[in-house]
């Protein structure tokens, strides 16, 4: 029997902690503070992902996968360690503002993206069938990627370097932005989508 899809996504993240660490243990760089602190939020947001996926699991990862394109998921996923190891390569220490700039992305991300999953979530369960238009997705039709977006562009910002952008821009058109259109495109058939959408954006509020 093939694992679900979600078994190679939660390995993953569980095993970002580790890798960080390992980056950190590597390159001897137990003194640097942004090491530490890239090591708290990303290898967190990790444990509450797996924390997230047992609660309040998102059906799309809930399909079974060729060990093939898990593994594929797996390795593609790794490209976000760039990140990480520019910084103990480097030896980066980034500015305390940034650090403080970083970290409340990370905690508004992470609100945002589990809130969401977690409206959505409920909403499935006590109302199936319907569009669900309010609270978090009342002007955002993706608030929970409008979260994982605020949570990777801070670990991005903490390694001041073009490679993390690109992975995330990779990760944002490749993945992302087709997964939120192809969810219009199904979720249109529902008599209200075309108020919600005139009223909404895609994923940012105002802008996109």
């Amino acid at each position: 029997m093939r694992p679900p899809h979600k078994f190679y996504i939660d390995t993953h993240k569980g095993a970002t902690a580790l890798a960080v660490l390992a980056l950190i243990a590597g390159y001897d760089a137990w003194h640097n503070e942004t090491a530490w602190i890239y090591l708290a939020l990303h290898g967190t947001y990790g444990l509450l992902w797996i924390w997230k996926s047992r609660r309040f699991p998102d059906k799309q990862w809930e399909q079974a996968v060729t060990p093939a394109y898990g593994l594929l998921t797996w390795f593609t996923l790794t490209l976000y360690w760039v990140g990480p190891w520019i910084i103990v390569r480097d030896d980066l220490h980034a500015a305390p503002w940034l650090l403080a700039l970083c970290v409340a992305m990370w905690g508004l991300g992470v609100f945002l993206h589990f809130a969401a999953d977690m409206q959505k979530h409920m909403h499935l369960k006590l109302a199936p069938g319907t569009l669900l238009v309010d609270g978090l997705w009342s002007r955002s039709r993706n608030p929970n990627y409008l979260g994982e977006l605020l949570i990777y562009s801070g670990f991005c910002l903490l390694s001041r370097h073009w490679a993390p952008m690109l992975v995330l821009g990779a990760m944002f058109f490749g993945v992302w932005l087709p997964n939120m259109l192809k969810k219009d495109a199904s979720l249109a058939r529902y008599p209200g989508f075309a108020a919600w959408k005139a009223r909404t954006s895609l994923i940012i509020p105002g802008l996109l």
